[in-house]
């Protein structure tokens, strides 16, 4: 559905029929659901006709076990680039050096060699 040609109070219509289906897919009735809210009835059906508090859209939807549709309403926006920087903390930059034994023998210098160069 493109949002962007509707209206804002076309918008409120469709996300109160969109309401409204779920309280048909979960057989409740109008007047239940009202009152289960703390609602009247006519506030309900203004709720679904594209009015009434956005509190009493969020009421509606925990009572009928559907506020995970907030998320897909209003996603979380993500953290800015500069954001997620600060939350990683230091990270490695560079690898280590690889520690060679020291040879044990004759070298008094304790220089170790590494094989194959001979500089």
């Amino acid at each position: 559905m493109n949002f962007n040609n509707m209206s804002n109070m076309a918008i409120a219509a469709e996300l109160g029929n969109r309401l409204e289906h779920l309280r048909l897919q979960q057989n409740l009735t109008q007047q239940a659901l009202a009152a289960e809210i703390g609602i009247t009835p006519k506030s309900y059906r203004q709720l679904v006709a594209g009015g009434g508090k956005l509190e009493n859209m969020i009421a509606a939807l925990r009572a009928l076990n559907a506020l995970e549709q907030l998320d897909n309403f209003l996603p979380e926006p993500p953290p800015s680039p500069l954001e997620q920087l600060k939350l990683q903390g230091k990270q490695r930059q560079r690898a280590r050096s690889r520690q060679y034994p020291k040879e044990s023998g004759n070298n008094h210098d304790h220089r170790i060699e590494e094989q194959g160069l001979d500089w």
